[in-house]
């Protein structure tokens, strides 16, 4: 099979490379890719992820077989329902399921009306009657810009100050534009987070194994919010009760509830989950892959990626088996200044890996002395094996003796684990 999958990040390089690697698989293409993916035998074409005609075109004209969708934005600009018009199969939420991740307030909503555990809040669309609620509730609170904001939209104010300081980011300097037309504000779950990940079509879903995002861009979770800089899997401070809770009360109904509700899911939906003294309750809803947990999850799939969604596709019933004896463990490489500044152009080491290592490539583009640095997320190096502890000793020993000038990492990722 000729496989299009859209997206340019370490996500979609993770799944490029995966659905080679199973073997139905032949060719792929990703739009547009970067120059890093090439290095696994991975095409790419320079057209824009928002230029549905052009895609549209691309596909019929090569005779590719379906589309992968792998970011937010094109999902939810309703890419799935141009492919679908023009009779091309894609693997993705239609437009008014994307929602699910497109607003929070959709989600939240939903999640109230089917009774799906999570955080209790109030929506706003003004300043002050956002800040006279958080006066009320006090600290600590977090504030969310309703749209999308690259993972970057989400505030843990643990005191009031910072909470008015988020809401007049997002209500008076437009710091996320559009997507802070609207915000969230939700009360301060404590416990440990971990995402759970389901192939979904309709109301039959096929969990992944869970993994543990880190979002902070220091070590020991301080500094800003970022879009992830790291993340393992299994998570074994997680039981698997909790995990079994979280897909009977959480990832069931709500595939249920998309469907009962005219809006049935196809693809994937990530679920950002907090293991509470209550249960588990949800943070938040994607529609797509995990940015970086697609890179430590894919590598503990056994089975072939793309003929369980081809299965999907044509409604049948996949097989997905997994890895769950060995640990996978992915760092991520920023650029310096990432995520408020950026700054480019740092140098790509060259990078060596043995068969149970990866480099998965995000912001890089091509130079006359090799691969620079040309985002806030440079590249992900993972690792598989024995346990967690193998796993980080491995991937800190790829990393650490490497020239990384102008790009920086998080020197901890795993440690929660290790400390649980």
């Amino acid at each position: 099979m000729k496989v299009l999958v859209i997206g340019s990040g370490a996500r979609e390089h993770a799944i490029a490379h995966t659905l080679l690697r199973g073997g139905s698989v032949d060719e792929v293409t990703v739009a547009p890719g970067n120059p890093g993916m090439e290095l696994d035998g991975i095409n790419t074409t320079s057209l824009s992820a928002s230029n549905h005609a052009a895609l549209i075109d691309f596909v019929q004209k090569n005779d590719y077989d379906w589309v992968f969708v792998g970011p937010e934005v094109p999902l939810i600009e309703g890419i799935v329902d141009a492919f679908a018009e023009a009779g091309i199969r894609a693997f993705g939420p239609s437009k008014a399921a994307a929602q699910i991740e497109g607003s929070k307030d959709f989600a939240k909503k939903l999640m109230a009306r089917h009774n799906i555990p999570t955080a209790q809040y109030r929506t706003f669309d003004e300043l002050e009657p956002a800040k006279r609620y958080v006066a009320e509730q006090g600290a600590p609170i977090v504030i969310k810009a309703d749209g999308l904001a690259a993972g970057k939209g989400v505030t843990v104010a643990m005191d009031i100050d910072t909470a008015n300081a988020a809401l007049e980011d997002i209500f008076v300097d437009h710091r996320f534009g559009a997507a802070g037309a609207k915000v969230v504000i939700e009360e301060f779950l404590e416990g440990q987070e971990f995402s759970l990940m389901s192939f979904v079509n309709g109301t039959d879903f096929w969990p992944m194994p869970i993994s543990q995002d880190h979002k902070r861009a220091y070590d020991n979770d301080e500094g800003p919010n970022t879009g992830g800089m790291g993340a393992y899997s299994p998570v074994p401070q997680i039981g698997q009760d909790v995990v079994d809770a979280a897909i009977e009360t959480i990832v069931r109904p709500t595939v249920q509830a998309m469907a009962d509700e005219g809006t049935p899911f196809t693809g994937i939906l990530y679920a950002g989950l907090i293991a509470t003294a209550d249960g588990p309750k949800v943070i938040e809803f994607n529609a797509r892959f995990g940015d970086p947990e697609t890179e430590v999850v894919l590598p503990k799939l056994t089975s072939d990626l793309g003929a369980g969604i081809w299965t999907l596709l044509n409604g049948g019933t996949p097989e997905f088996t997994w890895d769950d004896q060995r640990a996978t463990l992915g760092v991520v490489l920023a650029a310096e200044g990432y995520p408020v500044n950026v700054v480019k152009g740092a140098s790509i080491p060259e990078i060596a890996v043995d068969e149970d290592s990866h480099v998965y490539y995000a912001g890089v583009a091509n130079s006359p002395d090799g691969l620079v640095a040309s985002s806030g997320r440079v590249l992900l190096v993972e690792t598989t094996a024995d346990d967690i502890k193998a796993a980080q000793d491995k991937v800190y020993a790829i990393i650490d003796p490497l020239v990384t000038d102008g790009m920086f990492y998080r020197h901890d990722i795993g440690a929660k684990a290790l400390s649980a």
